[in-house]
């Protein structure tokens, strides 16, 4: 029993964080053109993470597009700025993408 309680609060642990990576991705609206696991309008976030697997940077570069926007990079359709993201949540949401999978 102990053993299945003590599973249990690791998987837990290990998920509240992508969870609450989740909420704010939701909050912040990001979940209207993008999914994790399929394209919408914009990329899935898995390919996302597969594109920039192995960039030491590619947190600073999509927390910059995601605050300013882009164009180019998966398409015609251009990603809007959006500056209700402040510099931490770009980059706490950044990660969070490149952890999809």
């Amino acid at each position: 029993m102990k053993k299945i309680v003590t599973a249990l609060t690791l998987t837990a642990a290990a998920i509240a964080p992508a969870m609450a990576d989740e909420a704010l991705a939701k909050a912040k609206n990001c979940m209207a053109c993008h999914a994790v696991a399929n394209k919408v309008v914009g990329p899935a976030y898995k390919d996302v993470a597969a594109k920039y697997k192995g960039d030491k940077a590619a947190v600073d570069k999509l927390a910059t597009k995601i605050i300013k926007g882009g164009s180019g990079v998966w398409g015609a359709i251009p990603m809007p700025a959006n500056p209700q993201v402040n510099e931490a949540e770009a980059k706490k949401l950044a990660a969070w993408v490149l952890s999809a999978k």
